[in-house]
């Protein structure tokens, strides 16, 4: 047999450069790059193979290890999970620093792969640099932390244990029913260790991504469900972009006359104008969508995983009739709301259930003429929210908003994660493209914005991607900033100052807590926040990490600026003060209530108010069996 003598991360590096995936004919390599932060850990192990393998496996370097992850995934989703990135870092704070980023990825369903150096596995001190000692077990690491928030775990304490180790790991990564933060744990006495490597482990590997068919009984009784409802409503899911199902979708509901109201991650399944699509459905929905769900007696979800903003708490689905059926690649999701259950690829299963009808079945008439007059109804709001108002005022967030609707078109890419922007975004935002929304709504990761546009812009050269943050969510992770001006990545960001956590004052405000603790104030005589908001700049901030800034004062100087940015060829940043009053437009308030359990008992009258309206809406929680 022949080998090649290589140190276990040499093994590694020069295995992931070869390992591709297949869907529908389309070859991509799996793993396109590698984001590294070098310490003791990794320097000498995966550091050194990098170095020697510059030509095979890019490199990328980043300035946070949890924003790597987050540009991993971005890049992941934007490929549709069909490629993804790895990223490596020393043992210790640089290990655990990914852990959030793991936990966003699982959570979400998107591949990544993480390389955290370990500690010594020949253990020639103990202990050593930032080793956490467990005093009831030795083989433990802070690694561990990574177990939980990932789909694949291994250690490799011996060179030779890598090569099965490593086939799984990419076994995960490349299933999209399992797929998630894979994590393999490096010790870093074994990732500078010699061993003689079967050639066979070098050779390129495809990894085909299947689409799974539809069970035909499955199929069959859910062809019968559609024809037998008298108002069905589709939940578009994250699953339908995976899949790249959009068209299917497209052909079911053009077919049928079925209106189809999308999840956060599922948002663009069908372009705004299109005549079924009726908007996001939920706590931040449109009121098109959350009344047709009220009213459903039959709802087919679409790679969804029914979460409490899309169910608003288990209370928007109101019918004494109502049925359930999920397609969905993994039976974990499928099995939810105790409906029907189609376990299959999104696309295939949404073609076949088109070809079972036959073209010989659509809603009824009065049907589609309630839901298109409720879609043109949203619309005037979104009209009304996006009003210009007075050029030379301050903007409010959703005249920020209505500028960029006026300047983009379907090649542009908007990211968010947290904040208020996310609830306007599934309102308000009019999407163009299958791919334009980009918001990630399953962990809701404040910091996630601007690393996940720079991992976005890399899978999507060439096309305008906009990282929209608040101030909050600024001062949470700013630090790849440096990454996108180094790799020459014209990133557009824009920062929204309002001068706190403005979405969780809200909410605080609305279950009794008084705004407590979310404005950034100086504090006031009486020791609460209430003084003079902080001095901060963080339009200087973003210059002084290396981007173009441009301030915008008023609603006119905004609609120049975001064109400026668009059309730049460099990293660029657009810094907007915003109205907080939002006395000049506003998007319209929640069409359906989130569960955020209130104090009980409580001497403020603000929470005792609080209170009786939460008793007041929970008794509309209901559990589908």
């Amino acid at each position: 047999m022949n080998t090649r003598r290589l140190t276990t991360a040499q093994a590694l590096v020069a295995f992931l450069a070869r390992q591709y995936t297949e869907r529908d004919g389309r070859r991509r390599r799996l793993i396109g790059a590698t984001w590294g932060i070098f310490g003791h850990g990794n320097v000498a192990g995966i550091g050194q193979a990098l170095l020697e393998s510059e030509a095979d496996m890019p490199f990328v370097q980043g300035r946070n290890e949890q924003a790597m992850v987050h540009a991993a995934v971005g890049y992941a989703r934007q490929s549709r999970r069909l490629s993804t990135h790895a990223v490596t870092t020393s043992i210790g704070p640089g290990a655990t620093n990914m852990v959030t980023g793991a936990a966003l990825a699982t959570v979400n369903r998107l591949p990544v792969l993480l390389l955290p150096g370990d500690v010594f596995a020949t253990r020639p001190a103990d202990p050593v640099l930032q080793q956490l000692e467990v005093p009831y077990a030795g083989d433990v690491s802070v690694n561990d932390a990574l177990r939980p928030v990932s789909r694949y775990f291994d250690r490799i304490t011996r060179p030779e244990a890598l090569i099965p180790a490593a086939l799984q790991a990419m076994r995960v990564l490349t299933d999209p029913a399992e797929t998630g933060a894979v994590t393999l744990a490096l010790p870093q006495d074994v990732q500078a260790e010699a061993y003689d490597w079967p050639e066979e482990f070098f050779t390129d590997r495809v990894w085909p991504v299947r689409r799974p068919r539809a069970d035909a009984d499955a199929l069959t009784e859910l062809a019968q469900a559609v024809r037998s409802a008298r108002r069905p409503l589709i939940v578009a899911g994250g699953g339908v972009h995976h899949s790249e199902a959009e068209q299917a979708l497209r052909d079911f509901a053009g077919a049928t006359g079925i209106p189809v109201a999308s999840t956060q991650a599922g948002k663009g399944s069908l372009p705004h104008d299109h005549p079924c699509d009726v908007g996001g459905i939920g706590h931040t929905g449109t009121a098109t969508a959350d009344e047709l769900a009220r009213t459903a007696d039959l709802v087919i979800g679409v790679g969804t995983r029914w979460s409490d903003f899309t169910t608003a708490s288990s209370t928007l689905f109101a019918d004494p009739a109502v049925r359930f059926a999920n397609i969905n690649i993994t039976g974990f999701d499928a099995r939810k709301m105790s409906g029907l259950s189609v376990v299959a690829d999104a696309r295939g299963a949404l073609e076949e259930l088109t070809a079972a009808l036959g073209g010989a079945h659509r809603v009824d008439p009065a049907y589609a003429q309630e839901y298109s007059d409720g879609k043109e109804h949203w619309e005037q709001l979104v009209d009304a929210a996006y009003e210009s108002g007075d050029p030379d005022a301050r903007p409010t967030q959703t005249q920020v908003l209505g500028a960029l609707d006026t300047l983009v078109t379907g090649d542009d890419i908007l990211i968010n994660a947290a904040g208020s922007l996310p609830g306007d975004l599934h309102k308000l935002w009019r999407t163009r493209s299958a791919d334009q929304y980009h918001v990630e709504y399953g962990y809701s990761c404040m910091g996630y914005e601007i690393p996940a546009a720079i991992g976005v812009a890399m899978a999507a050269p060439g096309r305008p991607v906009w990282a929209l943050v608040g101030d909050g969510t600024y001062l949470m992770n700013p630090t790849e900033i440096v990454t996108a001006v180094q790799e020459n990545i014209p990133l557009k960001m824009v920062i929204l100052q309002n001068h706190g956590y403005a979405s969780i004052g809200g909410l605080s405000e609305a279950v009794g807590a008084e705004r407590f603790g979310t404005a950034y104030r100086h504090r006031a005589p009486d020791l609460t926040y209430t003084g003079a908001p902080l001095p901060v700049d963080l339009a200087a901030n973003a210059a002084s990490l290396g981007m173009r800034v441009i301030r915008a004062r008023t609603l006119r100087d905004l609609r120049e600026a975001l064109a400026e940015a668009r059309s730049a060829d460099a990293a660029t940043c657009v810094y907007v003060e915003t109205e907080t009053a939002d006395t000049v437009s506003g998007p319209p308030g929640a069409q359906a209530w989130w569960d955020v359990p209130v104090a009980e008992t409580a001497a403020r009258p603000s929470a005792v108010k609080a209170r009786e309206e939460y008793d007041r809406q929970a008794v509309a929680r209901r559990r589908h069996l």
